[in-house]
């Protein structure tokens, strides 16, 4: 199976590593160790070593919970992304005209032109940043809250299924090189996820990001 890394907002959960004494409740004690005359053969541990991986930024995301709670952001945010695609068409439209009538220009009409795109390049880059640092704080903010809740939800899926560990491979920085695709327990997390959060499925989308940087991060 090929990994890909998910482009998203990050998500503070990394591995969900179970240990032998979660699954009975106790910390294992020690015991005597048995004489050379005693002490049987060795034998293969019991212990289970079931590991498994989890895109949990996508489970997020696509969790309908997460399609619910971004598409309700990207909504938000579209007046804006309108605000930034207009300042960005007049960042344009100046330059095309400085573009073609800028050898015509006496100095000062050219140098109020100038000035005009300067100034609008100027409005349009502080605009998008802002945008941009507080569209990211609130999708930070839902992605948080839903992987909290999805953790638990994982932490019960794997205890119940004798995993040793989860490994989680959305991060660019995954230690995940390869995997049998039956390992990955995304889309059963999601599905598990979905019936604990009780909300039910989103209606499918096809709006525009929240905020479009063509264009805005392009003035110098």
């Amino acid at each position: 199976m090929t990994l890909h890394s998910s482009r998203f907002v990050p998500v503070v959960v990394a591995v969900l590593s179970i240990a032998t004494f979660a699954q009975t409740g106790s910390a294992p004690t020690s015991s005597p160790a048995p004489s050379a005359a005693t002490a049987p053969a060795a034998t293969a541990s019991a212990t289970p070593s079931k590991i498994g991986i989890v895109n949990i930024q996508a489970a997020i995301i696509s969790s309908n919970e997460g399609q619910r709670d971004f598409e309700t952001l990207r909504k938000k945010y579209d007046p804006k992304r309108n605000e930034i695609e207009s300042l960005s068409r007049d960042v344009e439209d100046l330059k095309k005209q400085l573009s073609t009538t800028g050898d015509k220009l006496n100095e000062d009409a050219r140098s109020n032109l100038l000035k005009q795109i300067d100034s609008k390049q100027k409005a349009l880059q502080r605009n998008y940043e802002d945008a941009k640092n507080e569209l990211e704080g609130q999708q930070n903010e839902i992605a948080n809250r839903i992987g909290q809740k999805m953790m638990e939800v994982l932490d019960k899926y794997g205890k119940e299924h004798g995993y040793s560990v989860i490994l989680d491979y959305s991060g660019q920085a995954s230690p995940v090189l390869w995997a049998a695709t039956s390992t990955d327990v995304t889309q059963i997390l999601v599905e598990a996820y979905n019936v604990v959060a009780g909300v039910p499925a989103q209606p499918k989308t096809s709006g525009a990001p929240a905020i479009t940087p063509k264009g805005a991060a392009a003035p110098k």
